[in-house]
């Protein structure tokens, strides 16, 4: 009888970090952003709501047509523009032979609306305008082959147009879960050896009223002041962010044939959706979870995505205060939440403080967050969704 091949899962790394965020664009200038503990947010322009604006880009950079960048709602312009910047960072950007066999995953809302035309419907519908209005706007308001809401696969799209990224492609939708089944589903495909390199990420404009009024309707934003994450109290709220975070992740033998240096490897992803129904449920979760990482040291750092918004966040907390010895970072407090963006920033943020040696400096008065001078070999990422999954990553240093 023929011995069965038992063949290693394939080592990933993180070779590629693109971040434009409401505080700055790349990695080296978030990095002095955070550790200058910097925050840019607004609270007159969509009061009393609190958002993080998008810091100042120059789009032509990334996406040197202006025709590209005319057909793009922001959201998408954000997302195209972080991906560049992840290509040029891992050293493929122009290079058409990886790129036609790079996958891509990327985790996407429903899109903008065109407030305008729903203004319109909506004023004519209420005036009692003549039957079929609807539909007369719907064939000559709307740009060909959109609806009212921008269709989520159109950021993938548009990375495939601009950035010449065409293996295969993967737009997950689910808000915040979304973004840790990109990273959790990329993983699993290099490990098995399935695919050697792949682009993932996702983007969010914050700057939009009808994201603002949708997340009303839930009584989940930030209002009046703003407040760093844990200490926003028991009514809480998320403060919107417009960002944007790609990842090129390969497999270590892809990166070393192409002479590729990693920022660190990501060694495992995992996901959970707890059923919210009893208190404690989103704490059990993530104890389950932080069983299934594998081995974590008892100095490994934590990049937690937490919201602000309740109770999620409170539950969240009582899980990170029973991992004290592990020192934490938050990133809602600096860039806001930016929903499906939120697990990969926190891989890029992990994998760059890896790569540096160094955790980045605290930004919390609560007490959560503590300073350190260790160097971490390991950082966790977190996320528990405002509203609905949780996930874990473990990140590694490559020594």
């Amino acid at each position: 009888m023929a011995e069965t091949s038992h063949k290693q899962p394939a080592e990933a790394w993180i070779t590629g970090i693109g971040l434009a965020t409401s505080l700055a664009e790349g990695p080296d200038a978030h990095w002095d952003a955070l550790d200058q503990r910097r925050v840019n947010v607004d609270t007159t322009s969509f009061a009393p709501y609190i958002v993080h604006p998008l810091a100042p880009l120059s789009f032509d950079k990334q996406i040197p047509k202006k025709g590209d960048q005319r057909q793009m709602e922001a959201w998408q312009r954000i997302g195209t523009y972080a991906a560049g910047l992840a290509l040029d960072s891992a050293g493929i950007k122009g290079n058409t032979e990886i790129l036609s066999r790079t996958d891509m995953i990327v985790a996407a809302g429903g899109g903008e609306r065109d407030l305008a035309v729903d203004s319109a419907v909506l004023n004519s519908d209420a005036q009692g305008d003549k039957p079929g209005l609807l539909n007369e706007r719907l064939m000559n308001d709307l740009r060909p082959t959109l609806f009212l809401a921008q269709l989520s696969n159109l950021l993938a799209g548009n990375i495939a147009i601009v950035h010449g990224v065409t293996g295969s492609s993967r737009t997950f939708m689910g808000e915040e879960e979304a973004g840790v089944d990109a990273a959790r589903i990329a993983l699993a495909r290099i490990a098995a050896g399935q695919s050697d390199i792949a682009l993932i990420g996702a983007a969010q404009n914050g700057e939009r009223k009808d994201l603002l009024m949708l997340y009303e309707f839930g009584d989940f934003n930030l209002k009046d002041n703003y407040a760093p994450v844990f200490s926003r109290g028991a009514k809480g709220g998320f403060a919107l962010g417009s960002g944007a975070a790609f990842l090129v992740i390969e497999s270590r033998a892809h990166a070393e044939a192409r002479g590729a240096k990693p920022f660190a490897r990501l060694t495992n992803v995992v996901a959970d959706m707890s059923r919210r129904r009893a208190e404690g449920d989103v704490t059990a979760s993530m104890q389950r979870l932080w069983g299934q990482l594998g081995d974590v040291h008892g100095d490994a750092a934590i990049i937690t995505g937490a919201t602000g918004a309740e109770p999620v966040t409170a539950e969240e907390v009582a899980f990170l205060r029973a991992q004290s010895g592990h020192p934490v970072r938050a990133t809602g407090t600096a860039f806001g939440h930016v929903m499906e963006a939120q697990f990969p920033l926190g891989i890029a943020l992990a994998a760059l403080s890896l790569s540096r040696g160094a955790l980045f400096a605290a930004n919390d008065p609560s007490g959560l967050e503590i300073e350190t001078s260790k160097a971490p070999d390991q950082i966790v990422v977190v996320g528990a969704g405002h509203w609905r999954g949780e996930g874990m990553a473990l990140v590694e240093a490559v020594r």
